[in-house]
């Protein structure tokens, strides 16, 4: 993912990262804090936002809305990055509303390049080297 944002940026892309739980906070506070607002304008105005760590903590239905949302008005306007060790089958366990969940992969999927990357994490690797000298 960094080297995506990496390349982004050399061609002049406005790159833009939140994890999940950040712009969900983001989400529902933006009508009542200026930080989140300019946080938000941020992320729409940017060429290619990145969104990390989609799976790891359940989110509330109108959660899933104000993120529903984002993802519509963001729709086929600009590119956007997803990371997520869950499957696309899983991601309704992670809204909790199938009909929420539908509708919002047509939007991510449609026209996605959808990478799978296998193997195990840079981080542990280099944490196991460690240990082994």
């Amino acid at each position: 993912m960094i080297a995506l944002a990496d390349e982004a940026i050399e061609k002049a892309y406005t790159v833009c990262f939140e994890r999940i739980s950040s712009l969900i906070r983001i989400l529902k506070t933006v009508e009542m804090q200026r930080a989140s607002d300019f946080r938000l304008r941020k992320i729409l105005k940017s060429r290619l936002p990145i969104i990390d760590e989609i799976g790891y903590t359940p989110i509330e239905k109108r959660e899933a809305n104000l993120f529903f949302n984002l993802v519509s008005e963001m729709y086929e306007k600009q590119s956007i990055i997803l990371t997520s060790k869950k499957s696309f089958t899983a991601r309704a366990e992670m809204i909790g509303d199938e009909a929420m969940t539908t509708a919002l992969l047509d939007r991510l999927l449609h026209q996605a390049k959808i990478f799978s990357l296998e193997g195990n994490s840079l981080r542990l690797k280099s944490i196991e080297e460690e240990v082994a000298i």
